[in-house]
């Protein structure tokens, strides 16, 4: 099977081949060289959803108002209004 490039997944998929990526290298049961494949892989994909997240925020900034240099506030869905 073809792996996608990691810029064309959705962020789900790339979190979820990430998860399973790590499973597979704390099974220890990969080669060195098997291992150093997924490792690359594995930052290609943190890579590529760390820029999604980055840009899911800018664009919730601009949504809210906010310009993009505004300090984003994190959500607390505990706390009550």
């Amino acid at each position: 099977m073809a792996t996608k490039k990691a810029e064309n997944l959705s962020f789900e998929d790339a979190m979820g081949e990430l998860g399973h990526i790590v499973s597979e290298m704390e099974n220890g049961a990969l080669t060195l060289e098997q291992s150093l494949k997924q490792f690359e892989r594995g930052i290609q994909l943190a890579q590529a959803s760390s820029a999604k997240l980055q840009q899911a925020e800018q664009k919730v900034s601009i949504l809210m108002g906010n310009s993009t240099d505004s300090e984003l506030i994190p959500f607390d869905s505990t706390e009550q209004k």
